[in-house]
């Protein structure tokens, strides 16, 4: 059987920080991608559309969906650069 999700902290930059009003969220998630998609669901749509076409960073390093997390892992969540979005 699988342990319990890792906990990780998550810094959020920008309009996924307006978003979530919050530079600092704690989520849970075995995957990069997990983690997005339970902020997404707590924070809704317009989060969720800008967290999925922006970058992730764990602990430093360029990360993607499937890249996975371990428990006490700090993940960063930064919208495009461009603003193509509204």
């Amino acid at each position: 059987t699988l342990g319990p999700m890792p906990h990780v902290t998550v810094r959020l930059f920008a309009a996924l920080r307006e978003l979530a009003g919050s530079s600092h969220v704690d989520a849970q998630g075995d995957t990069v991608g997990d983690v997005v998609e339970a902020l997404s669901a707590r924070f809704g749509d317009r989060f969720a559309g800008v967290a999925r076409v922006g970058s992730v960073v764990v602990d430093g390093e360029r990360a993607d969906a499937s890249t996975p997390l371990a428990e006490g892992q700090e993940m960063a969540l930064l919208p495009p650069v461009s603003g193509g979005y509204r």
